[in-house]
């Protein structure tokens, strides 16, 4: 975990104000990081951007008591898992580390709304299309099961063209993070879970 350590390291130097009122946290990896105008799509609340680039879930739980020191959010939104897939994990392994990351912030935040976005359907990892169904389709289970403070955020299904495979509209250059048209279209999918 170690080259995560820079990144890290300047999250916990936010200000100390924010950490008061952060409103809701989005924490996870770069496809949160890069998401520039997540103020101004976000605009009728306050949010907090702690993800950090190239995370991955098991990344998100190792550094979760550190990052979210002192922090009192109303929400917490996670994206993370992707990267775990693509680093060789397989998806019973991304669920446990879901698990984990579930009792750590109930632990840190009590029971706050919390909200777990799928993993998307990149077109650069659309050969693993299989495990990544899998994993949304263990977490969201979980989630139902456990009806309580956490609900599934599905962007998979609405990220797929009519041929179901992914949107290139959906992505940047690289097939793998989101163009704008993406997260105008997660911005939509988001603000409609948290009314």
């Amino acid at each position: 975990m170690f080259w995560y350590e820079e990144e890290v390291r300047l999250l916990e130097k936010r200000n100390d104000r924010e950490r008061a009122h952060p409103g809701i946290i989005f924490y996870g990896s770069s496809s949160l990081r890069l998401w520039e105008t997540l103020d101004e799509d976000f605009s009728d609340r306050k949010v907090t951007n702690l993800a950090f680039g190239g995370s991955t879930l098991a990344a998100c739980v190792w550094f979760f008591e550190r990052i979210m020191a002192d922090y009192k959010p109303k929400m917490l939104i996670i994206y993370a898992g992707d990267n775990d897939l693509g680093d060789g994990r397989n998806p019973e392994e991304i669920f446990i580390f879901f698990q984990q990351l579930v009792l750590k912030a109930f632990l840190r935040f009590g029971e706050i709304p919390c909200f777990f976005i799928s993993l998307k359907p990149s077109l650069s990892r659309w050969h693993m299309a299989d495990q990544f169904k899998y994993t949304n389709n263990l977490i969201e289970s979980e989630i139902i099961k456990q009806n309580g403070n956490w609900k599934f955020i599905d962007v998979f299904k609405k990220m797929l063209d009519k041929s179901g495979h992914p949107n290139p509209v959906y992505y940047d250059h690289d097939g793998l993070h989101l163009s704008r048209a993406g997260y105008q279209l997660w911005q939509s999918i988001i603000k409609e879970k948290l009314v």
